[in-house]
């Protein structure tokens, strides 16, 4: 196996200020509160490793050490995540698509892609001295980050609403770590852990609390372009909350451009949320630059339930820069494209990403997409996780074999 020449991080960048920190400090968000995004010295890469020296590497997301933030890979915590396949999709031709894919983040440990976020976020603080962390969530980034913490020998402490599914709730147990409930959705759970965090000397790993997370999660750009023959899809569609996958992969995509690996435009982005809690969405359609809080959240169990991203702004710049879509289904139309999908491919979506399959048959039927583009759409982990969303039919299961005979 190719050995990696090492990261080549150079410093953290402010999204809001602008301004830049040394990447080798212990650091949360900037002075100003703004989320702090890692940067790489990409001139200085090119001359140290091509695209072709990947082939022989290890088939994971630590295959991109270079455009990773670990510095020794003694540090580096991993359960053989990423590297996930993309699979074409057959309900794209029987939709009148000739090209639809679809990135299978289900066959992640953890069954979901927030085991990337939390195997690089992990690692990284791992590297910088941190002995404990709290994190809170819709579910399974809680899991992820439990596994991953007991992993890496660092002591976590889970928060979790007391609707996560059960799956969710039953790894971090098992963990051995503290696991806390609450009632509420997200916001409500960021403001545990943040107090959590001031008063028990842990450092606060939510969502755009810390600039590593992001760098597991555009290991799915980085996969996808290599996997497509380093070119881009016309049109990424993706289900979302908190905003950091997709941030990743649209990083991931401009990190590969700035190496000369990736050539042309960007591919239009997507997004896909829940009716009852789509604050990008609303913001989006309404023109603005920022979400308005939203109100009072309807949506199933698990995640999408970010009533105000933290960095909403850069999301909606995102969308508008591509020229890109928001779109905003129900979960009863969520559920019904998982199981169109099972039907047609022998895929179990989760729910949250069956808004994507929504959301693209409608703008399937609107002209938006192109019957001859090229779309990679994400699922975010596997359906087995919510397999309680999914009730067997009694009247299709038999009481014994004899009467089969």
């Amino acid at each position: 196996m190719a050995a990696a020449s090492g990261s080549f991080l150079s410093h953290l960048a402010c999204t809001r200020c602008g301004r830049t920190t040394s990447p080798h400090l212990l650091q949360g968000v900037c002075d100003c509160g703004g989320t702090l995004l890692c940067r790489y010295d990409t001139e200085a890469m090119r001359h140290a490793l091509k695209r072709e020296d990947l082939k022989s590497r290890e088939a994971s997301l630590w295959r991109y050490t270079e455009l990773l933030p670990v510095q020794d890979p003694a540090h580096i915590v991993t359960l053989g995540e990423g590297f996930t396949p993309i699979l074409p999709l057959r309900w794209g031709a029987q939709h009148g698509l000739t090209d639809l894919s679809l990135k299978d983040e289900g066959l992640n440990p953890t069954g979901t892609f927030k085991a990337r976020g939390a195997s690089v976020g992990v690692s990284r603080l791992r590297e910088l001295g941190v002995q404990r962390v709290v994190v809170s969530s819709s579910g399974n980034a809680g899991d992820a980050w439990a596994v991953y913490s007991r992993r890496g020998g660092i002591e976590a402490t889970i928060i979790l609403p007391q609707d996560a599914p059960e799956p969710m709730l039953v790894e971090s147990e098992l963990t051995g770590h503290d696991l806390y409930t609450f009632a509420g959705h997200n916001s409500r759970g960021g403001r545990l852990a943040k107090s959590f965090a001031e008063n028990h000397q842990a450092f606060c790993a939510n969502t755009f609390q810390e600039p590593y997370r992001v760098e597991g999660k555009k290991t799915m750009g980085l996969e996808i372009a290599e996997q497509l023959g380093w070119r881009m899809p016309d049109v990424v569609v993706y289900p979302i909350g908190g905003g950091v996958g997709l941030i990743g992969i649209w990083k991931a995509f401009n990190e590969l451009r700035e190496l000369g690996w990736l050539h042309g435009k960007l591919p239009r982005f997507v997004i896909a949320q829940y009716e009852g809690c789509a604050p990008l969405v609303e913001a989006f359609t309404s023109g603005k630059d920022s979400c308005t809080p939203w109100g009072e959240i309807d949506t199933l169990p698990g995640g999408l339930r970010a009533p105000k991203p933290l960095v909403d702004f850069l999301i909606l710049q995102i969308l508008r820069e591509t020229g890109g879509m928001a779109i905003a289904v129900s979960g009863d139309d969520a559920l019904t494209a998982v199981r169109e999908v099972m039907v047609s491919d022998g895929i179990f979506m989760c729910p949250e990403a069956g808004t994507t399959i929504v959301a693209l048959r409608q703008l399937l039927q609107s002209g938006w997409v192109q019957p001859d583009e090229k779309v990679v759409v994400i699922n975010t982990g596997t359906g087995l996780k919510y397999a309680s969303l999914f009730p067997a039919s009694p009247h299709h299961i038999a009481d014994g074999v004899e009467e089969m005979r």
